[in-house]
């Protein structure tokens, strides 16, 4: 079976996403955002864009995009998404790491089986401020209109918050519905 590939964008928990997985028995692989995209084809069958300082190191992570995998962006990984896809990120007004209360909008495969609200973890020293057109908002909270988008049709999604720390909410459901998405595109 091919991994997912965890795409290390120099962020403090690139390795806890790749732990969590593998602490779930999904087969996963951790490669730099320098890795070129055609390395990238045939080599797994989904990608994880792991959170980062700035979309200045953000490597190929945007030629990812045009894979046709399933991708799920984690913070600097939504920031990514959203810019390479017509939207744009600006500064936070709330800043650094902490807890925020999330309402679920839609689930969309990836928020399956979340409840209507949950408490997260996540950095807003930059979000998503305006969403991509085509895009579907799945969460927001009282600081965040986009807390969580996804444009379905290419299986692309996008997340504010950290599933990979233990502050949040039943974060391995987020890894655990990724990983059905993958498995289900490859039939």
């Amino acid at each position: 079976m091919l991994p997912i590939y965890v795409v290390n964008n120099y962020g403090q928990f690139n390795h806890l996403i790749h732990r969590a997985l593998r602490d779930l028995d999904i087969e996963v692989s951790l490669i730099p955002n320098t890795t070129p995209a055609d390395e990238v084809t045939g080599n797994c069958r989904g990608i994880i864009l792991g959170g980062g300082p700035t979309l200045d190191r953000a490597g190929n992570c945007a030629r990812y995009l045009d894979l046709g995998l399933p991708v799920l962006g984690i913070c600097l990984g939504l920031h990514i998404i959203a810019t390479r896809f017509g939207g744009s990120v600006s500064s936070g007004k709330s800043g650094g790491y902490g807890p925020v209360d999330v309402e679920i909008l839609e689930t969309a495969d990836i928020l399956d089986g979340y409840p209507e609200k949950i408490s997260v973890w996540a950095s807003h020293a930059d979000e998503v401020s305006q969403v991509p057109e085509g895009f579907v908002r799945l969460a927001r909270s009282s600081i965040c209109g986009a807390e969580a988008i996804a444009l379905p049709k290419k299986q692309i999604y996008g997340l504010q918050w950290h599933p990979e720390v233990s502050h949040t909410f039943e974060g391995n459901r987020i890894f655990e519905n990724f990983n059905r998405i993958t498995l289900e595109d490859l039939r």
